[in-house]
């Protein structure tokens, strides 16, 4: 009597045709999905300088007697009487959870920041100094991984790009 034996199961060839394919589809898309993070933390980055921007404008005129904030911390406060602050919690570096980055913060892999610039303006509402003009700057962590290009704005609102990645952007966003 004769027993037929039935094998089941991949060979080893066969199973390393399938992690080679397995390899080759994710060495194309793991480029496609660097790209991607970038262009998210970069949108990301944009949106933070426009909000910035956007409550300086708003700080000016409630709270800074025609002068800008100093620094996100006091951009961040409510004004005298005021229960908000002009940016959101996420973006304030006394709020809870937010990675600090010298006078700036870490978000979506860029440093931001807001510097006074221009000469010393009046004192706001609460007593904090204010200057005639401003600068936020959002430049990646890791140019390449967290991000391409930095950006920065003013009082003028306009949003600039350095596609160098530095905080000296000269070419308006489009």
């Amino acid at each position: 009597m004769s027993i037929i034996r039935k094998q089941e199961g991949f060979t080893l060839i066969e199973l390393l045709v399938v992690v080679a394919i397995i390899g080759i589809i994710a060495a194309s898309a793991v480029p496609g999905l660097l790209r991607a993070r970038i262009t998210g933390n970069e949108t990301a980055a944009i949106a933070s300088v426009r909000a910035i921007s956007s409550g300086q404008a708003s700080y000016s005129t409630a709270c800074g007697q025609g002068g800008y904030a100093t620094s996100l911390t006091i951009l961040g406060a409510p004004c005298a009487g005021g229960t908000q602050g002009f940016i959101s919690p996420d973006l304030n570096p006394a709020s809870p959870g937010v990675t600090l980055s010298g006078a700036g913060l870490l978000k979506s892999g860029y440093d931001v920041q807001l510097a006074g610039n221009g000469v010393v303006g009046p004192n706001d509402l609460g007593g904090n100094a204010t200057n005639t003009n401003y600068l936020v700057t959002a430049v990646p962590i890791s140019i390449g991984s967290t991000g391409q290009r930095g950006f920065n704005s003013s009082a003028e609102a306009t949003i600039l790009v350095d596609p160098a990645g530095g905080p000296a952007g000269t070419t308006p966003v489009q």
